[in-house]
């Protein structure tokens, strides 16, 4: 409601700068007796260029049924047109564009619309020119509502070439020749608008073309259905080079590349059945997307769903194929669920990506093939289970794992325990109360506010692993650190001190400690001259993975008393060491160590 407020208030602002003397000129193709300046029905002109001959600024011209399809006119631009609309005036139908058209022919656009002018309720179809085939418009300062633009034919918006756009259909417009751009439209704004079946380039064995449905188009709750970029290298079936909202993106195709947007920027998009059959990228090839749903698109190469540096905020990525990456290839993604996606080859979740906070649930490979969540990713504060491969590592194979949750994981940070999701073969996998991924990440991976569910990011202190937070922890340190203890996960545990080292449990979370053992604390061991080189060696007791800084005094009267000498110090097995290269003077020095969180 609030979009169409909007365009209502757009229309009125173009209106409202008439003059107050404007005149009301009449259009009928049928009339007998045309007398200028047509200023009703009974002397209402033939032709819509006779009006507009006729017309000042601010004007209004009404056009009755017909087809309006001879005489032409020269543009600005250079082009011929059937219609040519130099002052900012109203050009409208009486009936809308199911009673009445404008037909353009070879060589001949419908419209030109200059700048301020307002053109309503029109059919413009078999128009052809440079750019611009349906309507040309010199800038998005022209309005063009309700009009239908069909079997246009242009060499750069097949439909129509800049201007703005309010509940327009673009059908069956086309850029047929190598290097032509935006079938439906090119360089243009539109509001609620549909765009189907318009094409760019003529078969697979032409050169390369590009935006199928729109090119470097802005577009706001529209519909791109069954746009095709046709020819060798050609790109973006549905959208090339654009930037759309709440739209929906729908059986895009493109020979080559991005099926669905290339190079676009999509919030809170759909994007369905799109393909890229030779290429990469069935859903998005690079560009970055906001909350948009990836379903069902497909590659023959690489990125069923997105592929070549893609960058993807909270994005839901389902039953989407291709080669190699039936999820996504070489992309980022933040706060992202793939489930249900799958490859013929490596990676059927992920192949060469970066996920964060993402989930990959019952993605697979075919044929003898690894990596079924994901392969060769590196993969932080994540949830890769319950993949499967035609050959080993249904998981994950040749990746990197922080802080992530795994049936195969290992090392410092990462868990092997089952996630615990709420429903995961429905693809419900929001975490359960007791999940052992809730406070389990960490923060210095988090790039977002918010999770998938757009709810924050971080809840409890702590960020959790997958796409999910859960937003009501009842304690703030990580539950699987705490199940592997066998301590309580509803808070009680949090301030308790079991071994009596004056630790609490929280702290010993942090220190990487065994809160159960009185023997695993953080303390100093050592410190030791060296000449090798010069200064005092600092050994402390330490745990592999957690990060230490170090701070020294040589005067603990001074405040502050201790200033920080180094930090990020990756903590080894047993004992960690420094080397104070500052300590040469005869002078007393103090150490303290503590752990980065």
């Amino acid at each position: 409601m609030k979009t169409r407020k909007n365009h209502a208030l757009a229309a009125l602002c173009l209106l409202c700068v008439f003059r107050a003397s404007a005149a009301t000129h009449y259009v009928n193709v049928n009339n007998s007796a045309p007398a200028p300046p047509y200023t009703n029905w009974a002397a209402a002109a033939v032709a819509i260029q006779d009006a507009l001959d006729v017309a000042g600024p601010g004007d209004q011209i009404l056009v009755t049924n017909g087809s309006y399809q001879v005489g032409t006119r020269i543009a600005p631009d250079g082009s011929t047109n059937r219609v040519v609309v130099t002052n900012a005036l109203a050009l409208q139908s009486v009936n809308g564009f199911t009673a009445t058209s404008i037909t353009g022919a070879t060589n001949v656009r419908c419209v030109y619309l200059t700048n301020g002018a307002f053109l309503a309720g029109f059919t413009l179809n078999s128009g052809n020119a440079a750019n611009g085939g349906g309507i040309y418009c010199p800038s998005t300062n022209v309005l063009v509502s309700n009009c239908w633009l069909i079997h246009n034919t242009a060499g750069s918006g097949g439909g129509a070439y800049s201007g703005t756009f309010t509940n327009c259909t673009f059908w069956t417009n086309q850029c047929p020749l190598t290097g032509n751009s935006g079938g439906g439209a090119y360089g243009a704004t539109l509001y609620n608008c549909l765009l189907s079946n318009n094409y760019t380039g003529s078969t697979l064995n032409s050169g390369a073309t590009c935006g199928g449905g729109a090119c470097a188009s802005v577009l706001y709750s529209c519909t791109l259905f069954g746009n095709n970029a046709r020819g060798a290298g050609a790109n973006g079936g549905n959208a090339y080079n654009c930037v759309l909202s709440n739209c929906t993106l729908k059986n895009g195709y493109a020979d080559f590349d991005a099926g669905g947007a290339y190079e676009s920027t999509l919030t809170n998009c759909i994007l369905y059945n799109n393909r890229a059959p030779s290429g990469s990228g069935g859903g998005v090839l690079g560009g970055t997307l906001y909350n948009c749903g990836l379903y069902w698109n497909s590659a023959g190469s690489m990125g069923g769903g997105a592929d070549f540096s893609a960058t993807l905020y909270n994005c839901i990525l389902t039953n989407n194929t291709a080669n190699y990456g039936g999820g996504e290839g070489s992309s980022t993604l933040v706060n992202c669920l793939l489930f249900n996606n799958s490859s013929g080859g490596y990676g059927g979740g992920a192949y060469y990506g970066t996920l964060i906070n993402c989930t990959l649930v019952s993605n697979t490979t075919l044929l003898y093939t690894y990596g079924g969540g994901a392969y060769n990713c590196t993969l932080d504060n994540s949830v890769i289970y319950y993949n499967t491969a035609g050959g080993t590592a249904a998981d994950v194979s040749s990746c990197t794992l922080n802080y992530c949750c795994s049936p195969a994981a290992a090392g410092f940070g990462n868990i092997t325990n089952a996630p615990l999701f709420v429903a995961p073969t429905a693809g419900n996998c929001r975490l359960q109360s007791n999940s052992p991924c809730i406070n389990s990440g960490r923060n210095s991976y988090v790039t977002t506010t918010t999770d998938l569910d757009g709810n924050p990011r971080i809840a409890g202190g702590t960020v959790d692993m997958g796409a999910y937070e859960y937003a009501t922890p009842a304690s703030l340190i990580s539950y699987a650190w705490l199940q592997q203890y066998g301590l309580p996960i509803d808070g009680s545990a949090d301030s308790a001190d079991y071994d009596n080292t004056g630790m609490t449990v929280y702290q010993d979370w942090i220190a990487g400690l065994n809160p159960t053992n009185p023997l695993s604390v953080l303390k100093m061991n050592s410190v030791l001259a060296t000449n090798s080189p010069p200064g005092l060696v600092v050994t402390w007791q330490s745990v592999s993975g957690v990060t230490y800084f170090l701070q020294s005094s040589s005067n603990l009267g001074s405040q502050p008393a201790f200033s920080t000498i180094r930090s990020n110090i990756t903590g080894q097995s047993v004992s960690t060491s420094y080397t104070d290269t500052a300590a040469t003077n005869p002078s007393s020095y103090f150490y303290r160590v503590g752990v980065s969180h």
